[in-house]
């Protein structure tokens, strides 16, 4: 299940980038998961740990990643922190509830993120304990914090 807190948060990474270039295993970036966040996100594909193809920039290493898929990436692979997911646009929100279903993930949030019109999901908003629904449900209680 996904759980967000919204506000400043002290146990959370916010320079997210940063982290990540500083703790990431080549293991994280060829699991399954991660090439297809790296493709859809970034729009780049995985050679090997140490190679991805842009299709702007030509071959970069994953320091090189966007900050959103960074982030996702340490979402999806290190369970030790709590990662500001403000550092992603609105493009990862369904990563975030894609990573959520296979586990229990709590983020930090400063902004409302889209989830999607029509799209039912399951966030407990850490502020309140209120477990939201939808997009509806999500905004009434995000814009009590944020």
């Amino acid at each position: 299940m996904l759980s967000i807190y919204f506000g400043d948060m002290k146990k959370a990474v916010y320079d997210t980038s940063l982290y990540f270039d500083n703790s990431y295993e080549d293991e994280w970036i060829t699991s399954e998961l991660a090439k297809k966040i790296i493709k859809d996100v970034d729009k780049s594909e995985v050679i090997s740990a140490n190679c991805i193809q842009s299709p702007v920039l030509g071959p970069i290493t994953p320091r090189t990643l966007s900050g959103g898929t960074k982030t996702l990436i340490l979402m999806l692979h290190d369970d030790s922190r709590i990662f500001n997911a403000s550092m992603c646009g609105d493009n990862c929100a369904k990563w975030i509830l894609e990573i959520a279903k296979t586990k229990d993930l709590t983020v930090n949030l400063r902004h409302t993120m889209n989830f999607g019109k029509g799209n039912n999901f399951e966030i407990k908003i850490l502020n309140s304990g209120r477990i939201v629904h939808n997009m509806k449900e999500y905004l009434d209680e995000a814009f009590e914090y944020v």
